[in-house]
């Protein structure tokens, strides 16, 4: 795992460097800021559900692609994940390991510094409590960050988004 030290607030002013927060799945939530502070408007959801005639390995290949496209040109970036211990079902689990690897393997080879950041830890930061359900997380979610939240995955990115500006030393929450 890269170490964040080298990118936090005091060695790199904020409005050069993107944070980004992944909710890595299927359907993968995402939200990034060129500031101190997510909102709503710079976040969003994208599908990685393979389609009817692709190999099992497009999925991986369109993430890889949107991961180029998010990062785009900044000078400086941080990717911060939810990091999911377990799942319940076996796709899952391979969907996410999948995205996983695919995420570490990029942020690497492009020197990006990243971090998963613990589920409970994402619900206690964003309601107070580490057993938060996902109707709650989205409704906390609308009311801080303002409106345009529209799923549970883009709400649990741009949670993951603002505990990692915290994270940084910038304000989050």
């Amino acid at each position: 795992m890269k170490d964040l030290k080298p990118l936090n607030a005091r060695e790199c002013a904020v409005s050069d460097r993107k944070v980004i927060g992944l909710d890595l799945g299927t359907n993968t939530g995402y939200a990034y800021t060129h500031g101190s502070r997510p909102v709503g408007a710079q976040s969003g959801v994208a599908s990685f559900k393979p389609g009817r005639h692709e190999g099992g390995g497009m999925r991986f290949l369109r993430f890889r692609k949107f991961l180029s496209d998010l990062v785009g040109e900044s000078v400086a970036t941080v990717v911060f994940y939810e990091e999911v211990a377990r799942h319940t079902g076996t796709t899952a689990a391979h969907v996410y390991g999948g995205l996983l690897a695919t995420l570490t393997e990029f942020c690497e080879e492009h020197g990006i510094p990243y971090r998963g950041l613990p589920v409970g830890t994402i619900k206690k930061h964003a309601t107070g409590s580490g057993r938060s359900g996902k109707s709650i997380m989205l409704a906390r979610a609308d009311t801080v960050f303002g409106p345009g939240i529209d799923s549970e995955d883009q709400a649990d990115a741009i949670w993951v988004l603002d505990l990692g500006l915290k994270e940084l030393g910038d304000e989050g929450l």
